[in-house]
């Protein structure tokens, strides 16, 4: 009776052994990433991820249940507060106004429970400067709070992360980091970005792709990196000088050839890969920036299908076949749009109530 009782309990010793090792036998789609460490990965991330369209001001083809589903791991937004909550918007919310950051945050709750082993990463953009406790009620209001990562300090180093098996394991399989304002003893599942990441410049218009570090508050070299990999270009209207996406430059800047040029600056400066790689419109090369994430990571290429798109002169998407996004958005055909983005940056201005005499004498440096 008693060895019965023994082994009875030496079998549920098993199975609950077993079903904790089991909860994480594939992480991010593969059973090896579950012993890499968070900070050990390189993650694909779409660059002002709610702002999806065919403005001016657009950054993605796709929604962001679409990146996710694409295989997008970093999600960055940039914020504004406004009376009814905190909007994601560019600038000026006059000109792109991607909603509510609690309705953008529903639509990712919604997602990662429906797929409790993927880890994600949010990246917020405080614009304004805003205390962690409003955002923390949009991120509580939309059931994503219980998903998200509580560090066990407010910085943690490389060598400090859990892996992404312990994530999993925990069901805190969503890391947020906000650029300013953060506070630890307030909420913890918002951490700082600048003492556990440094970025390399954004704003960029020239490919040289540096991995220099732009923007940090701790020590570099023990810190996880982030990339801008998106290129810009300017236009100039009434004294400003914009800074918009260079959709010309797509199938060039999100080909592997230019990001493993880019990671390999990284590599040549840090000895290792960057972990977060942000592009703008990463689908206009279908699975090419995935195969080559995948690459970095160890693990064999997604076997899903990235829609491919090639974006207009004037902003709008179509489908493209693996022939026609070769081709290139001629400058004749951006001119031949002026008129309608000179629309869209008057109401841009007057929506700030500066007017175009504002603009004209303002001489200002805007980005899109």
């Amino acid at each position: 009776m008693l060895g019965r009782s023994i082994l009875s309990l030496g079998l549920g010793l098993l199975a609950s052994t077993a079903a904790l090792v089991s909860a994480a036998d594939v992480c991010n789609g593969h059973a090896e990433l579950c012993s890499k460490k968070y900070s050990n990965m390189t993650f694909l991330g779409a660059h002002n991820s709610y702002a999806v369209g065919s403005s001016i001001a657009d950054n993605q083809n796709k929604d962001v249940t679409d990146q996710l589903n694409d295989g997008i791991r970093t999600l960055q937004v940039q914020t504004h507060n406004a009376s009814d909550g905190i909007h994601l918007c560019h600038s000026s919310c006059s000109l792109l106004d991607g909603g509510l950051l609690s309705d953008y945050l529903t639509k990712i709750n919604t997602w990662v429970k429906a797929n409790p082993t993927e880890v994600i990463t949010i990246v917020i953009v405080n614009i304004d400067t805003l205390p962690p406790t409003t955002f923390a009620s949009a991120f509580e209001s939309s059931g994503l709070s219980s998903s998200a990562y509580s560090p066990s300090a407010s910085a943690l180093s490389i060598s400090e992360w859990p892996t992404l098996g312990e994530l999993v394991d925990s069901g805190k399989n969503v890391i947020v980091f906000m650029d300013y304002n953060a506070d630890f003893t307030t909420v913890p599942y918002i951490m700082d970005e600048f003492t556990n990441i440094w970025e390399d410049a954004y704003d960029v218009t020239t490919t040289g792709w540096e991995c220099a570090v732009n923007r940090s508050s701790g020590s570099s070299g023990s810190m996880m990196m982030l990339v801008n990999h998106f290129l810009d270009t300017t236009y100039a209207f009434g004294g400003t000088q914009f800074f918009v996406p260079n959709k010309n430059e797509l199938n060039v800047t999100n080909s592997e050839a230019s990001i493993s040029s880019h990671v390999g600056n990284c590599n040549s400066i840090w000895g290792r890969a960057p972990n977060h790689i942000l592009l703008d419109f990463y689908d206009s090369n279908g699975n090419e920036p995935f195969n080559y994430v995948a690459q970095l990571n160890g693990v064999a290429a997604p076997t899903n299908t990235v829609t491919e798109f090639i974006a207009s002169a004037t902003g709008s998407s179509a489908s493209s076949s693996g022939t026609a996004r070769n081709a290139q958005i001629s400058q004749s055909a951006l001119g031949a749009a002026s008129s309608r983005v000179d629309l869209a940056l008057v109401k841009w201005g007057l929506g700030l109530g500066l007017g175009l005499t504002g603009m004209i004498a303002g001489g200002m440096a805007v980005r899109l």
